[in-house]
C-alpha cells in the first residue's frame, strides 16, 4: 500500500519511467486536477489525445472519453483507473435503440455528442461537445435535417439557437438534470450581485435564468473576464476548483439539487476516480481500454469531422 502523501510523487516517478501522460477533466477532485499533465472539458481532451506524443494514456475521467482517446490514438495504449467510472448520459443511449431511431428518421445527417460510447458514435456522421455544437450544427447545411443525441438538454438548447430541423433523441444527465430551480432562485436572492451560469446540460427553467450558458470550458473563461464578483455555478463543481485558482478574489456558490440533503451536485461516476487508482493503474498499466477495431474505424469519422471543423473555426 502507498502511503497517501507519497502518491503524487510515484506517480510523477511511474510517468517518467513509462512515457505516460495524464489527462483529467474539470470534474475530477482537486488533488487529482493538480497531479494531471493536462486538465480540460471533453473537446479540450479529445484534442489532446490526438496530439499527445506519450506511449500511456492515463485518462482520469469516464469510460467514453477514454474510448474517444483510444480511437484516436490505437497505437497508444489508454487505461482508466476504474472502468466503473461510466456515465449517465452515454448509459441513456444503447446502440440498438439508437440505430433504430436513425433507421425509423432517413435522410437526417447524425451528430452526436461525444458523451456517447464508441457504438454510437460508430453509427454517427459527426460528433461534437458542448463547446462546439452549435458550431458543428451551422456547419451543415442550412436545409439540412438532423438527429441529435443523446442529450435532450443540450440538443433542444442549440435547436432554439440555430432554428435547425433536429429530431433530438430523449436522454440526460444526471448532475445537470438534478440542479433545482428553486434552490437556485433562493440563493439569487440572498446574493443579489450574484450571476448565474449554466451548462447547456441543465434543463430548460434552469438556463432560462441563467446569465451564461456555456460548456465546462466556457463557463471558466467567462469567470475569468467578467468583472461579477460572485456566481451561482450550475455544473458539476470539479470545475470551481479551477475558478477558484484563476479568480481566487471571487466567490463561486454551486448550484444545488434537488435533494436538499445534499450541497450540491457531483458525478458520481467522475468521483471513482482517486490518486491511489491512479497510481495502481499506472504501476500496473491496467485496466486497459480496448474497442474493437472496425467500431473504432467508423467511430473515427466522426470525431476527426469534428476536430477538422473545430480547427478550422479556430475553436
Amino acid at each position: 500500500m502507498v502511503v497517501e502523501k507519497d502518491i503524487a510523487s510515484r506517480i510523477e516517478e511511474l510517468k517518467k519511467e513509462k512515457n505516460a501522460v495524464i489527462l483529467a477533466h474539470y470534474y475530477q477532485t482537486s488533488d487529482i486536477q493538480d497531479i494531471a499533465d493536462f486538465i480540460g472539458d471533453s473537446l479540450a481532451l479529445s484534442q489532446e489525445a490526438a496530439e499527445t506524443e506519450a506511449d500511456i494514456i492515463v485518462f482520469a475521467g469516464v469510460k467514453f472519453m477514454a474510448e474517444t482517446a483510444k480511437i484516436l490514438s490505437p497505437e497508444k495504449k489508454v487505461i482508466i483507473p476504474d472502468m466503473l467510472a461510466g456515465c449517465s448520459l452515454a448509459d441513456s443511449c444503447r446502440r440498438e435503440d439508437f440505430a433504430k431511431f436513425i433507421s425509423d428518421n432517413p435522410g437526417r445527417t447524425v451528430v452526436t455528442y461525444v458523451n456517447t460510447t464508441a457504438d454510437i458514435k460508430a453509427l454517427s456522421d459527426i460528433a461534437c461537445t458542448s463547446s462546439n455544437a452549435r458550431q458543428i450544427i451551422e456547419s451543415l447545411p442550412e436545409d439540412e435535417k438532423i438527429i441529435f443525441g443523446p442529450d435532450r438538454n443540450l440538443g433542444n438548447y442549440i435547436k432554439s439557437l440555430t432554428g435547425r430541423d433536429i429530431l433530438v433523441w430523449d436522454g440526460a444527465c444526471h448532475v445537470h438534470e438534478e440542479f433545482s430551480l428553486e434552490a437556485i432562485l433562493k440563493l439569487k436572492r440572498e446574493n443579489s450581485d450574484a450571476k448565474i451560469i449554466a451548462h447547456p446540460e441543465c434543463e430548460m427553467p434552469v438556463r432560462l435564468v441563467a446569465d451564461y450558458i456555456g460548456s465546462t470550458s466556457g463557463l471558466l473563461s467567462f469567470v475569468k473576464k467578467d468583472k461579477g464578483k460572485t456566481f451561482i455555478v450550475a455544473t458539476e463543481p470539479g470545475i470551481i476548483y479551477q475558478m477558484k485558482k484563476a479568480r481566487p478574489e471571487k466567490i463561486f456558490i454551486p448550484a444545488p439539487p434537488k435533494d436538499s440533503t445534499c450541497g450540491c451536485s457531483e458525478c458520481n461516476f467522475m468521483k471513482l476516480i482517486t490518486l491511489e487508482k491512479i497510481y495502481k493503474s499506472l504501476k500496473f498499466e491496467e485496466p486497459e481500454i480496448i474497442v474493437d477495431p472496425l467500431i473504432a474505424k467508423q467511430a473515427l469519422i466522426p470525431i476527426r469531422r469534428m476536430l477538422d471543423i473545430s480547427a478550422k473555426l479556430g475553436l
